[in-house]
């Protein structure tokens, strides 16, 4: 039988229940806002400066910026993370929890932004992820990203070359954790291209709806049986 109860905030935001739903969260806002929000990354930033300087070369000013606003989003994403980690104390809520409110609030508003306004819904979006991504950075013990996939597979593929040299486990049990993340990402991005055709812009909502059961885990810890 599984026994919850109030946690002390200690590294239960490195466990995989938790993870699981912020990394499905992470996929599906990068699917949504290619999808729905003019062909722009909530989280990809390496694809958003290489269609930025694509546009740059080819004097599309216009869309240069659809691809450089979600760029400083991400960085100010990240800024404010860190500032906000010094700043709160720990009282009725973990740091890490007012992040994950602040972030499916930034989905519910995106969620009432009209197409026209495609520029400040990614904006919004990727400072969302930014801050995401900083905040957990970690599944017991090992760096992990949510809202990204290339660091997550390098590891993974590092870690398998490792375990096929030395034959340690330890080794293989990484790997597996970091393509399993990996999959989780890619459910999430597939998840948010089929509903991102049913529902259109207020499919976001499914992705804060995963945020918000990662923000009441993180008041419990689960006991084993």
């Amino acid at each position: 039988m599984i026994n919850l109860k109030i946690k002390t905030y200690e590294n239960l935001h490195e466990t995989f229940l938790v993870l699981f739903f912020i990394t499905i969260a992470g996929g599906f806002q990068d699917a949504y806002s290619y999808l729905m929000r003019g062909k722009v990354f909530a989280n990809a930033q390496t694809g958003n400066i290489v269609l930025l300087f694509k546009n740059i070369v080819d004097l599309n000013f216009k869309a240069s910026i659809s691809y450089l606003i979600p760029v400083i989003a991400f960085a100010f994403g990240v800024y404010v993370a860190v500032r906000f980690e010094y700043a709160i104390e720990k009282k009725i809520l973990h740091w890490r929890q007012y992040i994950v409110a602040f972030e499916i609030i930034i989905m519910i508003i995106v969620a009432l932004i009209p197409e026209n306004l495609n520029n400040l819904a990614n904006a919004l979006l990727s400072f969302s992820c930014a801050m995401q991504v900083y905040s957990f950075k970690k599944i017991y013990g090992l760096n992990f990203a949510t809202t990204m996939c290339i660091g997550n597979l390098r590891s993974a593929t590092e870690n398998l070359s490792k375990y096929h040299i030395t034959r340690d486990r330890e080794y293989l049990e990484k790997s597996k954790k970091y393509y399993t993340v990996i999959l989780i990402f890619g459910m999430g991005a597939a998840l948010g291209y089929i509903t991102s055709d049913l529902f259109g812009i207020k499919s976001i909502l499914i992705a804060a709806a995963f945020l918000t059961i990662s923000f009441i885990i993180l008041f419990f810890e689960e006991r084993g049986k």
